[in-house]
């Protein structure tokens, strides 16, 4: 390395996330906690993306907001970029417009890949933090509104879904666990044609080993994706 050149202010990150604007807490695992990756990543917060009105209203309000973000960080020198939310699968046309980088907006990308894996008669279960609101335009925006799909939620639950949807301080981790468990318990059981799982949710990783074990499916996540395409835009040299 004899000549570089410069441009950025920062260095070293590949991979930018623009995320809500929040206070419930990000454990170790979630997305929005630095130290869930192996490499570093480059925050944006999108100013006013509540989760009450990007999981709840959708609200396409917020499309110009968070492409501003994905310009800024592409300026940053990012080499591609994801999102603090699965529900934003609905601005993924329009983001991957809006840049010259990849973006990837949500696990959901992943639904069709994995049911390609699977044997034709399986379906995909998607375990989401609010299943009212995901619907067949989140699914359409990704490509796979013919993909076969079981979606089932964590609304039911005690702690997870409401701590996020309603942005609170406080987090009752083994509780929030508990209702994660059961929602995916209750997913293989009553669809016993599900040959795998993703996670909509970004806040769902942490739990993810736990979720496997207890229904011997492969489980798919942000984490995953995210460290997929990092390898993507940051191959490594398998020169001596």
């Amino acid at each position: 390395m004899s000549r570089v050149t410069g441009g950025p202010n920062l260095y070293g990150y590949e991979i930018g996330i623009l995320t809500l604007e929040t206070r419930f807490p990000r454990i170790p695992g979630d997305i929005g906690n630095a130290c869930s990756f192996p490499f570093p990543v480059r925050y944006y917060v999108v100013k006013g993306a509540s989760p009450e009105r990007v999981v709840k209203e959708g609200d396409p309000a917020l499309l110009q907001p968070f492409i501003e973000g994905a310009r800024f960080l592409e300026r940053e020198g990012v080499k591609a970029i994801t999102t603090s939310c699965g529900f934003l699968a609905l601005f993924q046309r329009e983001m991957a417009a809006a840049v010259s980088i990849p973006v990837f907006t949500s696990t959901l990308l992943l639904v069709p890949l994995v049911h390609r894996m699977l044997r034709p008669d399986q379906q995909v279960g998607i375990l989401t933090v609010y299943a009212p609101s995901l619907s067949r335009r989140h699914l359409e925006a990704v490509g796979a509104a013919d993909t076969p799909v079981v979606i089932v939620g964590a609304e039911q639950g005690k702690e997870f879904s409401r701590v996020l949807l309603e942005n609170e301080p406080t987090l009752d981790v083994e509780q929030a666990r508990q209702d994660l468990l059961q929602a995916a318990q209750h997913l293989v059981h009553t669809h016993p044609r599900v040959g795998a799982i993703v996670l909509e949710c970004t806040n769902m990783p942490p739990y993810a080993r736990q979720i496997q074990q207890a229904v011997g499916l492969p489980v798919f996540d942000i984490l995953s994706l995210t460290t997929m395409v990092y390898q993507a835009v940051h191959q490594c040299s398998y020169e001596e």
